[in-house]
């Protein structure tokens, strides 16, 4: 046959006919369609080994590949990451093609089937390595090419072992603290307290008799009291008062931050047991016996404080009471998520604020006083009548009513249950006012939801997964469960995996004032 001309073909097409493109069914299915593999390139013709991480785009569309450099931080290079330009790519290592040569045939390019997760691939004369690939590109070649590709290959290099200095000793000029801050910083910041220890440990003193060791024969009778800080680590020593010693007795070791010259670090209460020896500033001391507290805290671990409950509810009724004139402003001091009830924790905080390191029973037993109904959690009204004093009785003398001190498994359940109860209804407030933001501040976003909707299906219903993937399509990155949280809320009782979506729009638009932000 005669070879078409180009006037020959473009006649056809006006006239409504034509050659069929080969490649035009491809372009339709595939178009925008692009399989991603992660590989690397090791290179040896430079001084210094270099492992070079590259990504490899194969188009789907019409067989092109274009190679990408993902340059690491601070790795030196110039800013041009297009490593090869998208385009058909031989197989093998790179020739100057002249004018008169044919193109390479589809054979005789890259084919996606060359690339093997695993398997070391030669594009343009280098070696990759490809060790990965995305997720469309492993369900395409599940099912498309009925092949599995193998799982990710680690190819992270070890780091390089760089020695750590060894820290100098200590000088003895300024604390501990600020010394090695110097060590770490030229400019050394002022070193932070752990508020947690001091509040939790706050005077708990263990307490132990020492005396010289190795000591002379003057100093044989000297006895010595060591004393540990556990809020902050602190060592002091005293040397009471004996009759008839002849030496000035009191204060031997002011109270800081001292180092066990045994061991060479910081005092630790494991450093301090009866038959223990340790040295400060060149005096080696032998510990000889300690306290009960101490005693009773190296056995168990802790030693928990007992307290009367029934003055500590006194006092924290009275500490209330002087919060604020009206009790209202002091049951919203107290209410710090403005919920209208107090709820476990917010009443631990409240104790907190009076020192008070009670147990979860006892605080569950003075919780519960106030809370009269027993329903988990104290109202405004059942704060107040906790709190007041009645202004009238029928008795002269109303007895008070007794705080009950015993433990109530029902009781800590419900109150445990509340509290989830709030927090969930705090992410449903927050996630109905996040996605509402968009939804109703957002006209044009409205509108384009119910396209992205009408694309994904065409019945009436969508689920709320589709619901988060819309608003991911229109630029929303959403937690999925907080857009569960928020069809549950506009819509009471729909059925999540078929929720109408006209329905939803509408319901976000006109609920979108009702929702206060306290609630």
């Amino acid at each position: 046959m005669v070879p078409k001309t180009a006037e020959r073909r473009y006649r056809e097409v006006q006239l409504g006919g034509g050659h069929v493109n080969a490649d035009m069914q491809q372009f339709m299915e595939w178009d925008r369609k692009v399989c991603r593999f992660y590989a690397i390139h090791d290179d040896l013709s430079l001084p210094q080994f270099e492992r070079r991480p590259f990504l490899i785009l194969y188009f789907l569309a019409d067989d092109t590949v274009e190679i990408r450099e993902q340059y690491p931080l601070n790795c030196g290079r110039d800013g041009f990451p297009i490593f090869f330009r998208r385009g058909k790519l031989p197989r093998g290592a790179v020739s100057v093609r002249g004018i008169f040569e044919m193109p390479p045939t589809k054979e005789q390019c890259v084919g996606v089937k060359d690339f093997v997760v695993g398997q070391p691939i030669n594009l343009l004369g280098y070696n990759f390595f490809v060790f990965d690939a995305d997720d469309f590109t492993r369900e395409y070649f599940k099912t498309e090419l009925k092949r599995q590709l193998d799982p990710r290959v680690d190819v992270r290099l070890p780091e390089r072992a760089v020695p750590k200095p060894p820290t100098p000793k200590y000088t003895g000029y300024g604390s501990w603290e600020d010394s090695l801050g110097s060590v770490h910083s030229l400019n050394p910041k002022p070193p932070k307290k752990d508020q947690v220890k001091l509040y939790e440990k706050d005077g708990m003193v263990l307490r132990f008799t020492a005396k010289f060791s190795n000591a002379k024969p003057e100093d044989q009778d000297r006895m010595f009291i060591v004393c540990f800080y556990l809020a902050d680590d602190c060592v002091s020593i005293h040397e009471p008062p004996q009759r008839n010693m002849g030496l000035v007795t009191g204060r031997y070791l002011e109270k800081g931050v001292h180092c066990n010259q045994t061991t060479g670090q910081l005092f630790q209460p494991g450093d301090l047991f009866p038959g223990a020896i340790f040295m400060v500033y060149n005096r080696e001391f032998e510990v000889t016996d300690m306290d009960e507290y101490t005693r009773k805290y190296i056995e168990t671990g802790t030693c928990t404080r007992t307290y009367d409950l029934a003055s500590v509810l006194e006092k924290v009724r009275e500490g209330m009471r002087q919060q604020y004139p009206l009790v209202r402003d002091v049951f919203r001091r107290f209410d710090t998520d403005k919920d209208g009830v107090i709820t476990i924790g917010e009443f631990k905080q409240a104790l907190h604020k009076w020192a008070f390191q009670l147990s979860e029973d006892e605080t569950l037993m003075i919780m519960r006083h106030f809370d009269t109904r027993e329903d988990g959690q104290i109202s405004y009204n059942e704060f107040c009548d906790t709190l007041l004093d009645e202004d009238y009785t029928r008795h002269m003398l109303k007895p008070k009513i007794a705080l009950k001190q015993e433990t109530d498994s029902a009781y800590a359940e419900k109150v445990q249950m509340r509290a989830e109860e709030r927090k969930e209804t705090e992410a449903v407030r927050r996630a109905a006012r996040a996605v509402g933001d968009v939804v109703y501040k957002q006209s044009q976003k409205m509108f384009r939801l119910c396209r992205e909707f009408a694309h994904m299906t065409h019945h009436e219903t969508v689920t709320w997964k589709q619901i988060h993937k819309a608003l991911l399509e229109c630029g929303n990155d959403f937690d999925p469960e907080d857009v569960r949280r928020t069809v549950m809320y506009v819509l009471p009782g729909v059925n999540p995996e078929a929720v109408p979506y006209i329905q939803f729009v509408k319901a976000m638009v006109t609920s979108f004032h009702d929702l206060s932000a306290i609630r």
